[in-house]
């Protein structure tokens, strides 16, 4: 079962998908439409720089291994709804219905030796 379809098993789960780092690529499922999906992964990709390029400057005033990098995602939460992003996998969260621990320790776990470089 790919990692996408184990996501979406999972109580609270809305939709997720993949977005490429060039930006022009996406697939999803779930319950989204082909445009909101589109905008979804412009977003993704667009969050992830700037994740990557804040962690890059928080790691300039650690001294050795501060534990902050590499940036392996980040997540996004309001009242209703989350979105919780691991290398290129994004995941769309009812706040009511799903546990993020468990989706983010299933994506980090799913995706532990996926490159987090951006290409």
């Amino acid at each position: 079962m790919s990692l996408v379809a184990e996501l979406l098993t999972m109580p609270g789960v809305l939709a997720a998908g993949q977005f490429s780092y060039r930006g022009d690529r996406y697939s999803y499922q779930g319950n989204l439409d082909h445009e909101t999906a589109r905008l979804a992964s412009i977003m993704c990709r667009a969050t992830n720089m700037g994740a990557h390029m804040e962690g890059d400057m928080m790691g300039a005033f650690c001294s050795g291994d501060c534990g902050l990098l590499p940036i392996r995602g980040w997540t996004v939460s309001g009242p209703r709804y989350s979105v919780c992003v691991v290398a290129n996998t994004f995941c769309f969260v009812d706040n009511d219905a799903a546990s993020l621990n468990q989706v983010l320790h299933t994506m980090r776990k799913e995706l532990a030796d996926e490159p987090m470089e951006m290409v």
